[in-house]
């Protein structure tokens, strides 16, 4: 997902499209969270790791 949105981020960001940029700007946030409760021992998404 991290690297998803930092795809999004550089094709907005070249392509000048300003909804790319958002929605990669959101999937990395959501990624960076999820990967950090993941490796705080959080269930994420009904698992105890998230891969």
């Amino acid at each position: 997902m991290i690297l998803l949105g930092i795809i999004l981020l550089i094709i907005g960001a070249l392509a000048d499209l300003a909804f790319l940029w958002t929605i990669g700007i959101i999937l990395v946030v959501v990624g960076a969270a999820l990967w950090i409760a993941g490796a705080l021992g959080h269930a994420v998404g009904g698992r105890k790791h998230y891969w």
